[in-house]
């Protein structure tokens, strides 16, 4: 862990979004087989009861197997999510370092199968499944490498 609490491997997230603009700073780790996303857990990111939001989660699931997916087949397509299914296990509080881990389970030519882990430190806290379509890429698309 570097100085400011954040795990070694961990970046600035490559790819920026209005969405995921109020979460930052977003971390990312690329290994072979998948792209990890981290962030220190503050204020913005809990519900009412001062609990990580499940939305993010979701949301962040969603960003880290589609990334994945994306690296596997060589930032070749865009991805378009067809289904994202999230299993809530525990909860994540201000402070902890949340983690999404993904393994590409299957790429083809149309369709993508990713399943990842979120841990908030080291205890398993969601757990999640999606199904991505395999798009060409439009005009102005732009790949991380």
């Amino acid at each position: 862990m570097n100085s400011i609490g954040i795990p070694e491997g961990f970046e600035p997230h490559f790819r920026k979004s209005p969405f995921t603009d109020p979460w930052e700073p977003l971390y990312s780790k690329r290994t072979d087989k998948a792209v990890i996303i981290g962030l220190r857990l503050a204020k913005p990111h809990t519900n009412a009861r001062g609990n990580v939001h499940g939305g993010l989660i979701s949301a962040l699931a969603d960003n880290a197997m589609g990334y994945s997916c994306a690296q596997a087949i060589g930032w070749a397509s865009s991805l378009a999510t067809i289904t994202l299914v999230v299993d809530f296990t525990g909860i994540a509080q201000i402070g902890q370092w949340l983690t999404v881990d993904s393994e590409v389970i299957k790429t083809g030519r149309t369709i993508c199968f990713a399943q990842s882990l979120i841990k908030a430190d080291v205890s398993v806290i969601a757990r999640a499944n999606a199904t991505f379509r395999v798009v060409p890429k439009h005009e102005g698309d732009t790949h991380p490498r």
